[in-house]
């Protein structure tokens, strides 16, 4: 009778990493039609189990029973997986920049190397096909290097619906997106399990899940803790029931102080726009002082991302960034290092960790200089200092010599904020320091943001959550289209103001637009 009703089901899944269990004997069913949320804190066996399901982890390195439907399943791989009707989108995108989206969506299915000619009148169509169904109107014959972030999550969601998956997980889909794409995700879903498809949603924005799911099976160091329907869906109880404590909710109270010294100072900061590689920043102003917290608020692609980055050096800009007691503008990465500038990135994986150097090599690495004398490395000084940042923001590894692989999306970020404040900066940069983490670390985050303020370090934040940005900043600049278009200070403000703000910025660039358009043809 239950394989009527489910879709895929675990039975006693055991899982190991030298010697330390990951996952202590995992039940899981799943129904079909349902979106089901798959949730706990990092560590508690998310990923590990995703893929075993996925077919990453190969059958035999692990203990227990896959069925899908009424058949037992083993994979060797994630292609047999596929073969076998289970889709995975992955938290960080995955495509060829340089291949149309149609070809995006369909890599790896296009008989490649084995004689076969690619129709791509036929892929296009097929695309068109899948497009319609998710309710998109991308190009499929653009490359996919044009497109938003957003989109490019659409085009994987897309290649794993071409295979008209059994089943279909998705790994913090909404992570890069703005709350008007989630919106549009969110609809996308709705009509996909309307139409039948089953989805497995892993996430740790709580409120997605009471928004979207229809049941959450929660998970706490490898074991299955809960299970709850939608109609039992409470943000305190699946809190309690990840970390087995109530959470503050409310973000620690910082106040910045009245007078303090302006310590980064930014004037007619522009950057050109390239489209696919960065949307454009255009005169942009404003200061930043000695322990006060500054928040970037804007949409996906307004503009946030560049001006951290050129702030440090990262890409080219125009204008001017000066910092307090500093003799000079700051220009290149090694200058702004030089006076104090560190850049906490996006994203970790791509643009942050390094995964052939274990724990220690990740956090000391690009502040070695620290502990060289005569340009020889003392290893004794190099370990003490990586001991005293693990323990300060709680990193949980075996050792130093432990690899960042193994590690929860947790840790690997604190492993990333370990290594910017290792030579103690006097402003930092924030671009999502909370993403793909769970509500215990994010918390742990929060706390170290506002410590790091009290201490007069100057920050400036960037996160897609609204609420994050306002919860956090004792100032927050909305940014649009690559301009700032309106300021408040803490408790001023709520979302609403700044998806007002956002929209007028937007109809008043469109108008003015327009107007150009309609002179160009007057004259």
């Amino acid at each position: 009778m239950m394989s009527e009703e489910t879709a895929i089901r675990t039975i006693g899944i055991v899982k190991s990493f030298a010697g330390v269990q990951a996952l202590r004997g995992v039940d899981l069913a799943v129904r079909r039609g349902e979106i089901h949320a798959l949730l706990g804190q990092n560590g508690a066996g998310k990923s590990t189990l995703v893929k075993i399901l996925n077919g990453v982890h190969r059958a035999g390195s692990y203990t227990g029973t896959i069925l899908l439907g009424d058949k037992d399943v083993t994979f060797k791989s994630p292609l047999e997986a596929r073969a076998e009707g289970v889709g995975y989108v992955p938290q960080e995108i995955e495509i060829l920049e340089q291949l149309t989206v149609a070809e995006n969506v369909f890599a790896g299915q296009m008989g490649l190397g084995r004689g076969l000619m690619v129709h791509r009148r036929t892929i296009n169509q097929r695309t068109e096909a899948i497009f319609a169904e998710m309710g998109l109107s991308i190009d499929p014959r653009s490359l996919v290097a044009m497109l938003t972030a957003a989109q490019r999550h659409l085009v994987m969601i897309a290649r794993a619906l071409s295979m008209r998956p059994k089943v279909l997980m998705l790994d913090e889909p909404t992570a890069s997106l703005s709350g008007t794409e989630v919106d549009q995700l969110f609809a996308m879903l709705r009509r996909l399990r309307a139409n039948g498809t089953t989805m497995i949603y892993i996430t740790h924005r709580l409120p997605e899940v009471i928004a979207l799911c229809d049941r959450a099976t929660i998970l706490r160091d490898g074991r299955v803790v809960a299970e709850i329907d939608r109609a039992e869906f409470n943000e305190e109880r699946i809190i309690y029931a990840m970390s087995g404590q109530k959470l503050q909710r409310l973000y620690p109270h910082h106040e910045a102080p009245a007078n303090s010294d302006v310590l980064l100072r930014v004037r007619k900061l522009s950057v050109p726009g390239r489209f696919g590689v960065n949307r454009g920043v255009s005169e942009v102003n404003f200061d930043v002082r000695a322990g006060e917290i500054v928040g970037l608020a804007g949409l996906l692609g307004s503009g946030r991302t560049e001006i951290l980055h050129a702030i440090y050096g990262r890409i080219p800009f125009s204008g001017d960034v000066s910092v307090a007691h500093h003799a000079k503008s700051v220009r290149t990465t090694s200058e702004a290092r030089a006076a104090g500038i560190a850049l906490l990135t996006e994203d970790r994986k791509r643009d942050g960790l390094l995964f052939n150097l274990p724990v220690g090599g990740n956090i000391t690495i690009g502040n070695l200089q620290k502990f060289a004398h005569h340009d020889i490395i003392s290893r004794s000084s190099e370990k003490k200092a990586i001991l005293e940042a693990m323990r300060a923001l709680n990193v949980k590894a075996r050792s130093p010599q432990s690899s960042v692989a193994h590690l929860s999306g947790g840790n690997q970020q604190k492993l990333l904020f370990a290594r910017v404040l290792m030579n103690g900066p006097r402003i930092l940069l924030l671009d999502e320091p909370t993403k793909g983490v769970d509500a215990s670390t994010r918390h742990e985050i929060y706390r170290l943001i506002v410590e790091l303020a009290d201490k007069g370090v100057a920050l400036i934040v960037v996160a897609s959550e609204l609420e994050e940005v306002i919860g956090l900043a004792d100032r927050c600049l909305v940014v649009a289209d690559g301009r700032i278009v309106d300021e408040f200070k803490r408790g001023a403000c709520d979302e609403e103001r700044v998806l007002r703000s956002i929209a007028s910025a937007q109809a008043a660039i469109a108008s003015g637009a327009q107007m150009e358009t309609n002179i160009g043809v007057c004259a």
